[in-house]
């Protein structure tokens, strides 16, 4: 099965009320992981580059990276730009090939940041990408974006304004969550996803996934959370393979970095494995 774009993935999700994982990679490591668990669940899965990825690696080196490791794959894949402030990056992977883009605009004005985000859509649909969009900042810093301090909500009246005047086909609203790890079980707004599904059937992305419960998944999905965002699972679950190859490499006193890699990847399939289960994408790519 090809890349496909991001709206039929979500749009599949939305339908039938499942969640598709949105997993933040950090190299070519997580990328073959995150996929190889992908085929492994027979799930649909969203991979997701952050700014700060893309200016490491560089867009070229990532986008060939993404375009051989997908060639062939039998499960719907499709490359997001997550959390995107500026333009020229976002611009700049629109152009090499990333099939959407989170334009987060939200530290602007929402009349600016519904300008900008117009602007956005009419230059993604030119590559036949797609775009999520936000207009409140969700709490916590992720890969040097964002802030700890957690910004006022929007109205519902607000909200719909945006959704519809810009076109965009994904929303990513505030209810709660977090990016980072949560020091205590997240108090979610529930009711708010359900209130702009109700108004504007739209697919809704979830942030802040890594560390809320199986049961608040599930409660937002069924609601209309149909792309679901991790990150700090994913960091946490590759630093922790790490650190287990190494302390086995020094108690051996063995030191072959492939050990370390056959590690990582088993961390990061499984978690990619547990999410899709959890989300209830798993079995759903056929």
């Amino acid at each position: 099965m090809p890349v496909v774009s991001l709206k039929s993935i979500v749009d599949e999700a939305f339908e039938h009320r499942y969640g598709v994982p949105a997993i933040n990679i950090v190299n070519d490591l997580t990328l073959a992981s995150v996929l190889a668990g992908a085929v492994e669940a027979n799930s649909p899965v969203i991979v997701q580059t952050s700014v700060k990825t893309v200016k490491s690696i560089g867009s070229d080196v990532l986008f060939a990276m993404w375009s051989a490791m997908t060639e062939g794959i039998p499960v719907p894949v499709t490359l997001h730009l997550d959390h995107c402030p500026d333009r020229a990056v976002l611009s700049e992977c629109l152009e090499r090939g990333w099939n959407s883009v989170l334009f987060d605009a939200s530290t602007l004005p929402v009349e600016e940041n519904l300008r900008q985000t117009i602007e956005v859509v009419a230059e993604a649909r030119r590559y036949g990408a797609h775009v999520e969009g936000e207009i409140e900042s969700i709490t916590g810093v992720e890969d040097g974006v964002g802030s700890d301090t957690e910004a006022a909500r929007q109205s519902l009246a607000v909200s719909l304004d945006f959704i519809e005047r810009t076109g965009v086909d994904v929303f990513a609203p505030a209810i709660g969550n977090a990016h980072g790890v949560y020091k205590r079980e997240p108090v979610l707004d529930f009711q708010r996803v359900s209130d702009l599904v109700e108004a504007h059937p739209i697919p809704i992305a979830l942030h802040g996934g890594s560390g809320m419960t199986d049961a608040q998944f599930t409660d937002l999905i069924a609601r209309g959370c149909a792309k679901v965002n991790i990150s700090t699972a994913l960091k946490i679950r590759y630093l922790q393979g790490m650190l287990e190859a190494t302390r086995e490499a020094e108690a051996a006193d063995k030191w072959d970095p492939p050990t370390v890699f056959t590690k990582v990847e088993k961390q990061i399939r499984d978690l990619t494995v547990g999410l899709a289960t959890t989300f209830g994408s798993a079995g759903k790519a056929a």
